[in-house]
């Protein structure tokens, strides 16, 4: 069972319990996501959108509210035009009440949150153990629970025995279903996916499975059945090792800028190689976001519980740390090594653009360290800055990019939204009180920072630009 058992492809036969509903549109199923946040959203959404009725619940009457009347808690690219669009076409609905959305569905889906514990920094599963316990009350035929939540081997075990205990007469079976959704491209990555990972026992779920995602695998996409434990490991490993990827590449940014290398061009000899690939291979501030630290934190946790320790992803997780605190010196020594009573102006907070989300952004350790070091810093997102607030104290926020760079001593660029990069250099220089520039993206070339005349440093490239 810890093996992938089969790829399917081919068109499923009817779940049992979904043909009343085929009656009335060919596939269409009723789903119950648990969760507004950012998976259970964008999933429930999505599902809508592929035409199934989707209600969505969450115990925040005010959240379920806003959500009603087309108020989107999210930014991302797509989401609200779509939830719009569903709702005006009745597939997508969201309610505070169990027993008016798990009833008469074939599937409902677990979509909470699993926060890093600060005792230990294991998952802390206790909103998704509180669900499997109130969806147990309202179950009403068969039903398939579905983990979409991150969560560790196991848990799939313990929410069936949540269940059964609570309701032992219930008629369900309990699947996994890890997402791998990037934010800024979540949408696109549900309906095109690289793959469709399930975890399940017995050919019942499976074909409820298969009906839910058809109209996604008649593109060919592959849906890959495995044992529960191994498709909850699948999703660890995966953020594990594309977190790996981005550490490796820093330090080899590092290697670059003792040698006079380029590490772009490393990045590109290497990605063009099919078995490394070119992805998450761009040297930058760290890894951040809501995934990456908590899923490397819980899988190293998971390894030592178990008896089998993961130095190389427990070493990532160190040299990540590291990595924040070695880019605020080296902002410190492009400045001149000393940065008190100085402003600072930063474009951009969040852990990566096309997103607000604030968790783990790398701004979040680098600019207190600046601060600490006496700089004054003044920063803009195009999306984050609400959300930033509510972690960084002592900015002076305001309402663009230009106004960023009045007077400062050096312009930072920390998140790598597209707007930065067309920005108007003779403008930048205009504003500067010196024409400097860090950035830690690498979004700008060499030669046009050079043309336009400022003092430039980067990430993994050698050459510092001009000269104060």
């Amino acid at each position: 069972m810890g093996a992938p058992q089969s790829i399917e492809q081919s068109e499923p036969p009817l779940a049992p319990r979904a043909q009343g509903f085929r009656a009335k549109r060919e596939y269409t199923m009723r789903i119950a996501m648990i969760g507004t946040g950012y998976v259970g959203l964008v999933t429930g959404t999505c599902f809508a959108d592929l035409g199934h009725e989707v209600i969505c619940v969450d115990n925040d009457a005010g959240k379920v509210e806003r959500l009603r009347n087309g108020e989107i808690p999210i930014f991302e690219p797509g989401l609200e035009d779509m939830v719009k669009h569903n709702v005006r076409s009745k597939r997508l609905s969201f309610t505070t009440s169990y027993a008016d959305a798990v009833p008469d569905c074939e599937a409902v889906f677990i979509a909470v949150g699993t926060p890093t514990k600060e005792t230990d920094g294991s998952a802390d599963l206790g909103a998704v153990y509180a669900v499997a316990k109130e969806i147990a009350k309202h179950l009403k035929g068969y039903t398939v629970v579905v983990d979409k939540s991150t969560v560790p081997v196991g848990t799939g075990a313990e929410v069936d025995a949540i269940i059964r205990a609570a309701n032992p007469n219930a008629q369900f079976d309990v699947a996994s279903n890890p997402e791998f959704l990037r934010e800024g491209s979540a949408i696109d990555d549900f309906m095109k996916p690289d793959r469709v990972v399930v975890g399940l026992e017995g050919e019942r779920p499976k074909q409820v499975m298969q009906a839910l995602y058809r109209p996604i695998t008649l593109h060919e996409t592959p849906m890959i059945y495995t044992s529960r434990a191994t498709a909850e490991l699948t999703k660890y490993a995966a953020n594990a090792f594309l977190a790996t990827k981005v550490t490796f590449i820093n330090e080899i940014a590092d290697i670059c800028e003792r040698v006079g290398a380029d590490v772009q061009d490393v990045s590109r000899g290497i990605g063009l190689d099919s078995r490394i690939g070119p992805k998450f291979l761009q040297a930058g501030a760290g890894f951040g976001g809501s995934c990456f630290p908590k899923d490397t934190l819980a899988l190293t946790g998971t390894a030592r519980k178990v008896g089998a320790p993961t130095l190389i992803v427990e070493a990532v997780m160190e040299a990540n740390n590291e990595r924040k605190r070695r880019m605020a010196k080296k902002i410190i020594a492009a400045c001149g090594g000393d940065i008190k009573g100085k402003t600072l102006g930063i474009l951009g907070v969040t852990f990566k653009p096309n997103t607000d989300d604030m968790r783990d952004a790398p701004s979040l350790d680098i600019i207190p360290l600046l601060q600490e070091a006496g700089a004054n810093v003044r920063a803009y997102d195009p999306e984050g800055m609400e959300e930033a607030r509510k972690y960084l104290d002592d900015i002076e926020w305001v309402k663009d990019a230009y106004s960023v760079m009045l007077d400062a001593d050096a312009l930072l660029v920390l998140t790598e939204w597209n707007e930065f990069r067309v920005l108007d250099f003779a403008r930048i220089k205009s504003l500067l009180k010196k024409p400097l520039i860090i950035d830690l993206r690498n979004i700008y070339s060499l030669s046009e920072v050079a043309t336009a005349g400022f003092v430039y440093h980067s990430v993994g490239r050698d050459i510092v630009l001009g000269d104060i």
